[in-house]
């Protein structure tokens, strides 16, 4: 496995790093339009949960934009890659080389070195250090993510259903 892509509400209920993803050492926050930053570490998704963590104490500026911008934010989408991957080949599957290569790509909004013009962040979202419009606890944000997964899924389940039905007449 070379990537994991999920949105942020999945990732939040995974409180230890499956051991298929251990190899990963790459990541990106972002949302459907945005790539908001781009990180390297030999465990990506240890250093995924540092972001989140540390926005609550305002120690990762993309920990607390993602915090500021809940709930919203739960449909941000965390990618978790392998630099060694093909993708990557390139840049001779270096760490630095492909961290580099990324945020040249994407010109991430909160990654400043490396990036010449970071793009702006988008209206939508408040900035990071804007005061968050409710302080939450980090269970009960899982709670609310859990949620609103099992709503998505009784959603699809309904549709699922509903187009059986129209498939049985």
């Amino acid at each position: 496995m070379s990537k994991v892509t999920l949105p942020l509400k999945r990732f939040l209920l995974i409180e230890q790093c499956p051991a298929e993803w251990k190899h990963l050492d790459l990541y990106l926050f972002r949302d459907e339009t945005a790539v908001f930053y781009v990180g390297q570490s030999h465990l990506a998704f240890a250093r995924v949960w540092e972001h989140l963590l540390g926005g609550f104490h305002g120690h990762s500026i993309v920990g607390r934009f993602t915090w500021v911008n809940w709930p919203a934010s739960m449909n941000f989408t965390i990618e978790l890659l392998d630099s060694h991957s093909e993708q990557f080949n390139s840049v001779g599957n270096d760490l630095n080389a492909a961290e580099r290569e990324l945020i040249q790509q994407f010109s991430p909004c909160f990654n400043i070195s490396l990036n010449r013009e970071p793009n702006p962040l988008p209206p939508k979202y408040l900035p990071p250090n804007a005061k968050p419009r409710f302080m939450r606890s980090l269970n009960r944000m899982r709670h609310e993510a859990e949620r609103a997964i099992q709503a998505e899924e009784k959603k699809l389940w309904i549709q699922a259903n509903d187009e059986q039905v129209e498939w049985g007449n």
